[in-house]
């Protein structure tokens, strides 16, 4: 509808003589639908006062002929706003349109696009810290994939980094004389060795460094420690992807830092004949930093002078393999807003050495707090297993009410994940935000329950209807639900360009909260006749919307609440 309104605009002001391109923006003003400001950039440009050329727009948009098609009315407001009121053969209209377009109406786009979230550390179990990037990138890749991209899903493990080392210095020592093929442990040891070998790594300064002499070795192909290495990864691999298959998480890869260190041959071979990497002390390095820069941004060291790899050169050889191997448009990581200058010296160093020249960009998320509004811990003060939160929303969701303790397991499922993810989603993905268990497990308020609820509530209300909507917009609710629905695809359209899936979780709300009120003003059961028939192909398309944008939020709707 936007569209339509400002190609009317545009044509106005040509009319006019005004060499200029007008927005259209939804009114925040009550009985107000839409709104125009541009009448502030016209003044500037032509010298005139804005409520003059606001007045100019709007008499000359009334001599249109087709002007009652299009408004109810046209107003101009000091200091020279433009307010809209649309007709409501223009809403229908649209909304016909709409609903025969594939994809909600949404435009096309067709890029090559490979995402990286996930990035858990192999030998740790997933914790409440893992949760933002796994449910933000998921939801990211379905909206990018739904717009017609073509996505490619890393979960990139820190699968050889320095906590290998550690787990592999106490299996050695829980484990001696015994060949490394015979040695036999489960997840538990691992849940267990990882932070006690890291703490005595803290205390002890000789455990430290064997500890990382290990790591080294390793990284360079020890054939005795990578027994060992497998084992563990077999392991913890396999416990990841338990959780993430339960949170509907999925990668179409699940390569790691390990592969990244076989591209490094090849990449450190190109580097050493860049100019711009630099002999600092023995270490290699590339100097990222520019003149615009309001902070200093350190070098990107990729060796250091003993010979050893760091996370950066890790995270260049990645850059390195997935140009190779998807030759992307775009690359975006969805990873802790903290490693936000960690990225900046990686994205810089690979376009000042031509590793790769496409898009690279860092959405980073904010942390998941407890009510103390610090990242959530368990009571004695460790991060929080991501296994032990689902059980807690589990257990409070089915001790809500008595008839939550029959549901059907596969139900209950679906909606833990939709409190776990909408909770998570509604949220700007650079904030941080509470999760409060008990608040986002109600069926009431912008949760996740509430949305599920709204559209189970009025599946229940529809029967059979033909297609044909008729001209009629019954009463002000009714004319409130068919304008928000008609947002849906500048509403997907925005939320892939920003890559914010909160963008869809809010509108999601607004429009439950809408439809809601819609079927308590308007009872269905006592209606026939052409307003009932209507009313079915409203709530019809009000529900695809809801079903189709919850699933881009990864959110699946139970047979039953």
């Amino acid at each position: 509808m936007n569209a339509k309104l400002e190609n009317i605009l545009n044509e106005t002001l040509n009319l006019l003589n005004y060499d200029y391109q007008t927005k259209v923006v939804k009114s925040n003003i009550e009985g107000i639908d839409f709104q125009c400001d541009d009448a502030f950039k016209l003044a500037k440009l032509y010298h005139k006062a804005p409520f003059i050329i606001a007045e100019e727009i709007v008499n000359k948009i009334k001599e249109n002929k087709n002007y009652q098609n299009y408004f109810k009315e046209v107003i101009v407001s000091k200091p020279g706003f433009i307010n809209i009121i649309v007709s409501d053969k223009l809403i229908n209209n649209s909304l016909i349109e709409l609903m025969k377009k594939d994809k909600l109406g949404t435009t096309k786009e067709n890029e090559t696009i490979v995402l990286d979230y996930g990035g858990p550390n192999v030998a740790k179990p997933l914790h409440v810290g893992h949760l933002r990037t796994a449910i933000i990138g998921q939801a990211i890749n379905n909206i990018l994939k739904f717009k017609g991209n073509k996505t490619i899903s890393d979960v990139h493990l820190g699968d050889i980094g320095a906590q290998m080392g550690q787990v592999i210095y106490g299996i050695i020592h829980d484990f001696p004389n015994i060949k490394y093929e015979d040695i036999q442990f489960d997840l538990n040891y691992l849940n267990i060795t990882y932070p006690k070998i890291s703490s005595l790594c803290k205390e002890n300064e000789s455990v430290h460094k064997e500890c990382a002499e290990i790591t080294k070795k390793l990284q360079e192909g020890d054939p005795n420690y990578h027994i060992l290495w497998k084992k563990i990864c077999d392991l913890s691999i396999s416990d990841i992807k338990k959780i993430y298959d339960y949170l509907d998480v999925h990668f179409d890869y699940w390569y790691g830092e390990s592969d990244a260190y076989k591209q490094f041959p090849e990449m450190m071979s190109y580097l050493d004949k860049e100019s711009c990497v630099k002999i600092d002390n023995g270490a290699k390095v590339i100097e990222v930093n520019e003149d615009t820069d309001k902070i200093d941004i350190p070098p990107c060291i990729i060796q250091k002078s003993d010979g050893a790899y760091l996370y950066a050169t890790s995270d260049l050889g990645t850059i390195w393999q997935r140009k190779k191997d998807f030759n992307p448009d775009e690359i975006i990581y969805i990873v802790d807003a903290r490693q936000s200058m960690h990225f900046t010296q990686i994205f810089r160093a690979a376009k000042k050495t031509h590793i790769y020249e496409g898009k690279l960009f860092h959405y980073g998320n904010g942390t998941v707090n407890g009510k103390d509004n610090k990242p959530f811990k368990t009571r004695t003060g460790g991060a929080l297993k991501l296994e032990d939160l689902i059980k807690e929303v589990k257990e409070e969701f089915i001790n809500l009410r008595p008839e939550n303790k029959s549901m059907d397991e596969e139900d209950l499922d679906k909606i833990v994940n939709a409190i776990i993810k909408f909770a998570d989603l509604q949220n700007d993905l650079t904030r941080n935000y509470i999760f409060d268990i008990k608040k986002f497990s109600e069926v009431n308020g912008k949760t996740g329950p509430y949305i599920l609820y709204t559209y189970l509530r009025i599946n229940k209300l529809l029967s059979e209807s033909d297609s044909n909507l008729s001209e009629n917009i019954y009463n002000e609710i009714d004319r409130t639900l068919r304008l928000k629905l008609l947002e849906v695809s500048s509403v997907v359209n925005e939320a892939s360009k920003e890559r914010k899936p909160h963008i869809i979780a809010s509108y999601l709300y607004d429009l439950s909260v809408i439809a809601n009120n819609f079927y308590q003003c308007n009872h269905m059961s006592n209606l026939e006749g052409q307003i009932k028939n209507d009313y079915n192909i409203i709530l019809k398309y009000n529900n695809l919307i809801i079903k189709t944008l919850l699933e881009l939020l990864g959110i699946y709707i139970p047979k039953t609440m």
